[in-house]
Parts: C-alpha cells; structure tokens; sequence
C-alpha cells in the first residue's frame, strides 16, 4: 500500500513539473501570430540564413508539411492544429538557440451592437459580440458621441462585453452615435450605430408575478407584480402594462393592456383549467415593451365535493345486499342423446323383471 501511494505522488509531481516546465517555457517564447491558411515563416533567433538547426513542437518533431531552409522552418497552408510552442536547436551541439510561441488565427469582422436603456432617465448601456470566433486574443475600443461631444464610457464590471454611459440631457432631438471596434494581431473591423433617445427605452420584465384563486369563484384569478427594480423612478417615468394568458389546454393567448395598475383580474378564466399568465412593461410615452415575465402557473378556485349525510340514503347503504354472482363462465358437461336413451331403456327392463317377480 505505501508503495502504490508513493509510486502515485511521484506521477503527480513529476505531472506539475511538466507544467511548470512549459508554463516557464511559454514565458521566455516570444508570440508569433499567423492567419490561418497562410505559409508561415520562422526564424531561428539571430542565427545566419545557412546555420544548420532542428526544430521541435512541443518537444516532439515536427510533423506538419514544412520546409526547411537553413535556420528558417516554412509551414505550409497552417491551421488550428499548428499552433503550439516551437524551439530551434543548433547543430551540432543541440543547444537551444530560440522558441516561438505560433498562434494561429483569424482577423475580426464587424461586431455586432446593441444599445439599450433599461434604466431611463439614467443611462443606457451597450453590448457587443463577435460573430465567429478570431482564435486568439481580441480587445474592443468604444466610443460614444453625442452633439459631436464624446461622452464618458464606463466597462461594465460584470459582463466583459459591454459599457455604461449616462444621458448627458433628456429629451434631446440629437442623436446617439456608438463605435465599436474589434482588433486583434491580425487586423481590425468595425460598427457604427446611431439612434434616438426614445427609441432605445426598453424595460426589464415585471417582476414578483403572483396568480391566486379567489374564493367560491370558479372562473376568476387574481394576478399581482412590481415594476422591474431597475426602473429608476417610476413615479416620474410611469409604466403601462400587458397582459397576456391562456388555458394550457389552448394555444390562444388573451391580452389586457393596463395603464399604470400592478394588478388585475382575470374573469373569464375556464372553471378547473390550469392558466399560464405573463407581463410585460412599457414606458408610458417612449421606447418598446420588455421582454415577457418569468411564466406563472395558477387554477381557479375549485369547489370541494359536499360529503352526504341524509339519514335515508344511509340506510339503504346499510340494507343493500350484494347481487348474487353471475352464473359460472365455465362449459357444462352435456349428456349425449343415445345415453339418455340406453339409461331409460334399462330403468324400463328393471322395472318388468321386478312386476313380474311380485306376480309369480
């Protein structure tokens, strides 16, 4: 047993040593991004065009098609695969004389960008992604303008793509402009937008959405919420509502659009149906609906079965007698007709032969 486990520590720490390894070697690597598909050239630190050198990826050969040119290894058409560590060793000695860290890649394309105020009159925040992927490091630069002034942009804390920037004025008849740009070793790309104040007001969801039974009504509910607790002031900046809800059994939704109330009730729910009941907000003047509630399942209120007490219908309970079985399902033996009729016939002779005893 103590062999087994000393044998297993010296797997594990020989493990961290191979990491260690590499993470230094990493460190000293110099970076070398290429675009995926190109032919890519190394060079051999500052050894001369006809030193002879061997290479090694990650510490094995290098198998991908290559050529080799003195100090300099020529990879042809590299893709993903090719990326890793490189080192160059001078023959004959076997010294390293340098490592490369290859990373291969892609140049952005124009990002894709979305601004929203959920939080009206503060601010807006804007969001951005990039529709494929680049395989290496990509940073963004954003800048916002507004009345051809810049305007302070703050990087959100919590989600990596996307800034906060506050309204410099309300009600202002000049527009947003936002530029976002994706660089990387390999190259840039760029999205502009523009848009108006007022039509980037949006929302969040309500929120506590509650649906409850009103008692001895059978075709009512009782649905309640809140403002979505991003809205800043909703005294000044006042929200409308929509409701939507249906039956599961029913594919239809029925809507009611309410102004600034946090309640209503449904009356013309289905006795016994379980409902399925959303909401949605809205600024009373400006912008779009939000996105849907967080969907709330509530049935009306359900009568429960009254429980029989007459005296008389006890009594036949008690006087009832259980119906006698159906007859067996079984076949029945059956007698064959000549049988019968040789039974019979000897019943007859018995009878002669004792008649005529008695008279002799």
């Amino acid at each position: 047993m103590a062999n087994a486990v000393t044998s297993l520590c010296c797997v594990v720490l020989a493990a961290v040593v191979v990491v260690f390894a590499q993470k230094r070697s990493l460190q000293g690597a110099r970076v070398q991004y290429e675009r995926m598909g190109s032919d890519v050239t190394m060079q051999c630190g500052t050894l001369e065009a006809d030193a002879s050198v061997t290479w090694k990826v990650n510490g094995t050969d290098v198998k991908a098609q290559r050529v080799e040119q003195g100090s300099r290894l020529i990879l042809k058409q590299v893709d993903l695969s090719s990326s890793g560590l490189y080192s160059c060793f001078q023959d004959p000695g076997g010294e390293r004389r340098d490592q490369i860290n290859l990373r291969v890649g892609t140049p952005p394309k124009d990002p894709v960008v979305m601004c929203r105020s959920n939080t009206y009159p503060k601010g807006f925040y804007c969001s951005w992604h990039l529709q494929h992927l680049t395989y290496i490091p990509t940073e963004f630069e954003v800048q916002v303008k507004h009345n051809q002034r810049s305007l302070d942009v703050q990087r959100d804390p919590i989600h990596k793509n996307r800034c906060n920037v506050k309204f410099p004025e309300l009600f202002s008849t000049f527009k947003y402009r936002v530029n976002v740009t994706a660089i990387n070793a390999l190259g840039q790309a760029s999205t502009i937008i523009s848009f108006d104040e007022f039509n980037i007001v949006k929302p969040d969801p309500p929120e506590k959405v509650v649906a409850t039974p009103i008692p001895n009504n059978v075709r009512r509910l009782e649905v309640t919420w809140s403002s979505p607790s991003t809205w800043p002031d909703v005294e000044n900046f006042p929200l409308k509502y929509f409701l939507r809800y249906r039956p599961l059994i029913r594919e239809q939704w029925q809507h009611v659009e309410l102004s600034d109330s946090t309640s209503h009730t449904i009356t013309d729910a289905y006795a016994g149906k379980e409902y399925i009941i959303q909401v949605a907000a809205k600024d009373m003047e400006i912008g779009t609906w939000s996105d849907w509630s967080v969907a709330v399942h509530a049935t009306p209120w359900i009568d429960e079965p009254r429980q029989s007490t007459s005296t008389t219908e006890a009594e036949v309970v008690i006087e009832t007698t259980p119906s006698a079985a159906p007859p067996s399902a079984k076949p029945q033996l059956s007698v064959p007709v000549d049988s019968c009729c040789t039974l019979a016939g000897s019943s007859l002779l018995l009878l002669a032969s004792t008649l005529l005893s008695v008279v002799w």
